[in-house]
C-alpha cells in the first residue's frame, strides 16, 4: 500500500521561506511522478508543481515560477518543495500526490494522496 506523508508546513511572514517534504513508503519511488497541490479555503485544488519519476522533468504553475523549486531524492523516497519569497496568497493546505508515469498539474489523475500540511503566510 503506497503512503505519502507531508511535513514542513507552518506559519511564516511574507517574504519568508519554507521547505515541504513528501515522504513515500510502500513503493519504489522512482516509478512514480509526484505532484504538489494546494487548496485554499473555499477554493478548488490548484496544481502547484510536479516532477517526473526520474526527476529530469519539472513543471510549475505560473504564480510560483521563480519562487518555488521541486526536487526529489529517490534514495530517500522523498520529494521536496522549496518555497521562497512566500506571499499571503500562497496560504493553503498543501498536498503531495503520486501517479504512475508522467507528472501533471491536473489533480484528478493522481492515484495516491497525502493528508496535507498547512502553510500560512501572514504578518
Amino acid at each position: 500500500q503506497l503512503q505519502l506523508v507531508e511535513s514542513g508546513g507552518g506559519l511564516v511572514q511574507p517574504g519568508g521561506s519554507l521547505r515541504l517534504s513528501c515522504a513515500a513508503s510502500g513503493f519504489h519511488g522512482d516509478y512514480y511522478a509526484i505532484g504538489w497541490f494546494r487548496q485554499a479555503p473555499g477554493k478548488e485544488y490548484e496544481g502547484v508543481s510536479c516532477i517526473s519519476p526520474s526527476g529530469s522533468r519539472t513543471n510549475y504553475t505560473d504564480s510560483v515560477k521563480g519562487r518555488f523549486t521541486i526536487s526529489r531524492d529517490n534514495a530517500k523516497s522523498t520529494v521536496y518543495l522549496q518555497m521562497n519569497n512566500l506571499k499571503p496568497e500562497d496560504t493553503a493546505v498543501y498536498y503531495c500526490a503520486a501517479r504512475a508515469w508522467g507528472g501533471s498539474l491536473v489533480p484528478d489523475i493522481y492515484e495516491y494522496w497525502g493528508q496535507g500540511t498547512q502553510v500560512t503566510v501572514s504578518s
